[in-house]
């Protein structure tokens, strides 16, 4: 090692001396005892900060001095202050190791005397090294006693001060400090093993430096590799759970090595990205490994990484960044072990003793290992079930859940014929519904759902029932019995063709059996249990449902391949076998009919077509037989003003031809229309509906009727008439 400073010089000299003078030994010892003991005792940074003042001063340049207390790397700390300044030179090393001379005195601006000073710092330590651009040298106590053992006429001085020697008379070389360039020093600690402490030091000290010059500067990462460049190096957040994630091959910093801002700054600017839990989650390389997962457990996992331990670290890194269940749904994709033994995705796995798993069928989905220690909430957001999951999708074709096509097609059939094909809003279903052994225990959990589950889907303007409701209402899940074969239990109008759903109100809000004919011809397949229904003698239907329900039925089966009843209902209570009735297609033909009458509701063709059945015109065939007694006109049959103001017209016009009595088809018939004149029997009844008939008002047939039946209580009918709206 080069000796700038001549120290051997300086060593020779004084070992001379001590030889020539063991008084001189003692003396020195002495005077060095007392700066330690006495004045200078506490005053080791004071005398860091003057010395570092006047050199300074000597260079006129700012003065600025950094105190360390560092790890030494063997279990110990070590003091180091660096400062601005003129460096050292041989002066100063005389100045430093005589303790009666001092390159300060006399200088302008000094603040420090005489030298001795520097005598402070054997409060810290007994082997002071100083380092600076010109050289540097070290002052020890293990070396000077070691160097004085050899001076026999030492020997008695240092034995009989127990081995005590003076440190800062005898200096020895030591390395100097080289000032280098950034890149210089980015070459020089690659491959450098240091604590991480020592990474963030310098880190913090380059901070502010040329980023150019940095690009390829070393990362020690959290799982003990080394990165070549801060570019793409995860700096890890407080709260991330660094030291579980190591399976996960990621290039995580070491926490310690970019705990301080400055370090973090400086590798941000190289490229370096925060690291928050959500960050890391969402890393691509996480995601593919956590989808690849349980094929790589199926090709055979490599032999230096451990499912549990990589499925530990995905648990705990779901646990810190907190996503809802659903939220990721590639998360599901992850290996966990089951029950048996194996590994399945955790999608494909029950949280083992909760309620979702008791009401499954045996082995429809898997058990995960009760082994498994982690962050119940966790678990659930990785897909674990512990309740119906959701499943949701911009198309019916993305809904992998049960009956999702056939939900499809009967939300379709809803929409008018004639609508353009429809653009799907987003749709959530729920899964698993296929495993279900345990209705009456998985119909409360399905109540519990997000009310996303269970809301309706708009499209094309028609609001219709999501897949759950659809799905729920199609399958036996209420007793054995399907919801949309139910009725509300407050609902009247489909009394005695459905039975009552017998389930609390939460539920029956849910699941929403019908109420009325038209929520049960909504649905194509309901319309046609309603007409099978229809057809079931031990059923009864409402009069007023009655006299509609062939005709509605009709309108929603139309362009349907509906197969005929075997026997069809003519009366609230009586059904009859198809091949006995016929539909009623035009009123006068009633008193001819000797077969039960289907009633039509105002659309006989299509009725008769739905049912199979013939119409009463093709059934029956007759004409007016008899002659009139007499041909009158509309005008001048009693109660005519009253019956033109029921029809909203000035006066009734035209002529009526009446018969004593009228017959048709060898039978008397009240009345028969005809092409210009009608033929009536006479009586009030006939004459209403001959009217009604002729001027398209058939519901006003009772109302004309009684215009004729009563002529002399024109007025008081009248005002009767403008009491109503």
């Amino acid at each position: 090692m080069s000796d700038p400073f001549d120290t051997a010089e300086l060593r020779r000299r004084v070992l001379a001396a001590w030889a020539d003078s063991p008084a001189r030994f003692r003396e020195d010892a002495n005077a060095e005892e007392d700066l330690v003991r006495g004045g200078y005792r506490d005053r080791l940074l004071v005398e860091l900060a003057q010395n570092a003042a006047d050199a300074a001063a000597r260079a006129e340049v700012p003065g600025r001095l950094r105190l360390e207390l560092a790890d030494d790397g063997a279990g110990g700390e070590v003091l180091r202050a660096a400062n601005t300044g003129a460096p050292l030179d041989a002066a100063g090393v005389q100045g430093l190791a005589s303790l009666r001379a001092s390159a300060k005195r006399d200088q302008p601006g000094s603040v420090g005397r005489f030298g001795v000073g520097f005598a402070a710092v054997l409060a810290a330590s007994d082997e002071p090294e100083l380092r600076s651009t010109t050289g540097g040298v070290v002052f020890s106590a293990d070396r000077t006693r070691a160097t004085v053992a050899g001076v026999p006429a030492l020997t008695d001085e240092v034995a009989r001060r127990g081995g005590a020697v003076p440190v800062l008379r005898l200096p020895w070389p030591a390395l100097g400090v080289r000032r280098v360039g950034t890149a210089e020093v980015v070459e020089a600690v690659r491959g450098v093993a240091r604590p991480p402490a020592w990474w963030a030091r310098l880190y913090a000290a380059l901070d502010g430096a040329e980023r150019e010059e940095l690009a390829g500067l070393p990362v020690p990462l959290a799982d003990g590799r080394t990165a070549h460049g801060p570019a793409g190096v995860l700096l890890p957040d407080e709260g991330l759970p660094v030291s579980r994630l190591g399976p996960l091959g990621l290039r995580l910093a070491d926490p310690a090595a970019v705990a301080p801002a400055p370090a973090r700054r400086l590798l941000e600017r190289l490229g370096a990205r925060p690291a928050t839990a959500a960050a890391v989650l969402a890393d691509p390389e996480v995601r593919a490994a956590v989808e690849t997962s349980v094929d790589a457990l199926e090709d055979g996992w490599d032999a230096d990484r451990d499912p549990a331990a990589f499925a530990d670290a995905v648990l705990a890194l779901v646990a810190a960044a907190g996503p809802t269940p659903g939220e990721l749904p590639w998360l599901a994709e992850l290996a966990l072990p089951d029950a048996d033994g194996g590994w399945a995705p955790a999608g494909e796995l029950v949280l083992p003793g909760s309620a979702f798993a008791g009401v499954l069928v045996e082995g429809g989905l898997g058990t995960l290992d009760a082994a498994v220690a982690a962050d119940p909430d966790a678990l659930r957001a990785v897909g674990v079930l512990d309740g119906f999951a959701l499943v949701r999708a911009e198309d019916p074709d993305d809904l992998d859940v049960d009956g999702a096509e056939d939900w499809a097609d009967a939300v379709l059939d809803r929409l008018p014929p004639d609508a353009p094909a429809p653009s799907w809003p987003p749709l959530t279903a729920v899964r698993d519904l296929d495993l279900v052994a345990d209705w009456p225990g998985a119909l409360p959990l399905l109540a519990a759902l997000p009310a996303e589950a269970w809301a309706d889907v708009a499209l094309g303007g028609v609001a219709v029932p999501g897949h759950l409701r659809w799905w729920l209402g199609t399958h036996p899940v209420l007793g054995g019995r399907r919801p949309d074969r139910l009725r509300h239990p407050d609902a009247t109008e489909l009394q005695g063709l459905y039975e009552p759903a017998d389930v609390d109100a939460a539920l029956l809000d849910l699941l929403r059996p019908p109420a009325t004919v038209d929520d049960v011809l909504a649905d194509v397949d309901g319309a046609l249990d309603l007409l099978d229904r229809l057809g079931d003698p031990r059923r009864t239907v409402a009069p007023a449902v009655l006299r509609t329900v062939h005709a509605r039925l009709a309108a929603a089966l139309d362009g349907v391949d509906a197969e005929p009843p075997d026997r069809v209902r003519v009366a609230p209570d009586r059904v009859v076998p198809a091949g006995e009735a016929v539909v009623l297609d035009v009123p006068w033909l009633q008193p001819l009919v000797d077969r039960p009458l289907v009633p039509a509701g105002g659309t006989p063709g299509p009725v008769a077509d739905l049912l199979d059945l013939p119409l009463a015109g093709e059934v029956v065939r007759a004409r007016v037989e008899s002659w009139p007694a007499r041909r009158i006109r509309w005008a001048d049959v009693p109660g005519a003003g009253l019956a033109a103001a029921r029809l909203g017209v000035a006066e009734l016009t035209g002529e009526i031809a009446v018969h004593e009595p009228l017959r048709a088809g060898g039978r008397a018939v009240p009345w028969w229309p005809g092409d210009e004149l009608d033929h009536v029997d006479g009586t009030p009844a006939a004459l209403g509906r001959a009217l009604a008939w002729r001027a398209g008002a058939w519901p006003l047939r009772q109302a004309l009727a009684e215009a004729f039946a009563a002529p002399d209580r024109t007025a008081a009918l009248a005002a009767e008439d403008a009491v109503g709206p």
